[in-house]
């Protein structure tokens, strides 16, 4: 397998530091093939701007359109088409980064602001009165799968159905559903570990424990069964769930779930 570990965290020596290295060591023990975008030793540039999409790129700038035109015609810039080739090589994409704010990082959005381009991962395929473009569960990158690696503060407590936070099932479905599986790649259940503003170095190896069976079984597991769009679920195009599959006593995000 072949595996691009995407790392957000500006300290080398913090618990995703050591979370990143781990994966690195544990799959290239298993014999799997490893790349890493270390974001922040990359100085990657979190803000898209026109230097991004070549000296064409139009005044003013439409993002959309000046980067499908950029992709298509091999001008992004070379640090980007580096991390859309990193995506294509790729069996399986492990994103590692704490949760701030509720989100990711922003120098880890910027990653998908920049990399994530019109005619790349969105915008593709056929538009018609029976399909709406190859997204959610279709796309440039399907065939490949992502698992989150999270690390919060908070205890887990915190972030359940009843929790002040909400669930975290909820707070990771637009990166899950909306950046992921929008192109096409399966999503597994995320590994989260809660708590880390409370961990000390004696934690650790059970967390490292988890962290590596986690990792040695991501081929096995089965991702989130979130429904593809073409394939008889919603209406087109108004792409609402059509009724009577809606999965009883659940709403909101769980509605697009199957099962």
């Amino acid at each position: 397998m072949k595996t691009l570990i995407v790392y957000a965290h500006p300290e080398p020596e913090s618990l995703n530091g050591a979370l990143k290295d781990l994966a690195v060591t544990t799959l290239e023990r298993a014999g799997h093939e490893v790349r890493v975008s270390d974001l922040y030793a990359m100085n990657w540039k979190a803000v898209v701007d026109a230097a991004d999409y070549g000296p064409a790129a139009s005044e003013p700038l439409r993002v959309v359109r000046d980067s499908g035109r950029a992709f298509d015609t091999g001008v992004l810039t070379p640090e980007v088409r580096a991390e859309q080739e990193k995506l294509l090589w790729a069996d399986m994409i492990v994103f590692q980064f704490p949760m701030w704010w509720y989100s990711m990082p922003a120098i880890l959005k910027g990653w998908v602001d920049r990399v994530f381009t019109y005619h790349f991962a969105y915008g593709v395929g056929e538009h018609s009165d029976t399909k709406y473009g190859e997204r959610y569960g279709e796309g440039t990158l399907a065939g490949r799968k992502a698992l989150l690696s999270v690390t919060i503060g908070g205890l887990e407590s915190h972030y359940s159905a009843r929790g002040i936070n909400g669930p975290v099932e909820d707070l990771l479905f637009p990166i899950h559903h909306g950046i992921l599986y929008y192109p096409g790649i399966e999503v597994l259940p995320p590994f989260v570990v809660y708590g880390t503003d409370r961990m000390t170095a004696d934690d650790y190896p059970d967390l490292a424990k988890s962290w590596e069976a986690r990792l040695l079984t991501m081929e096995s597991t089965e991702p989130i069964p979130f429904r593809k769009q073409n394939f008889g679920d919603y209406e087109i195009p108004s792409l609402h769930l059509k009724p009577g599959l809606e999965p009883a006593g659940r709403a909101g995000f769980g509605l697009h779930i199957r099962g």
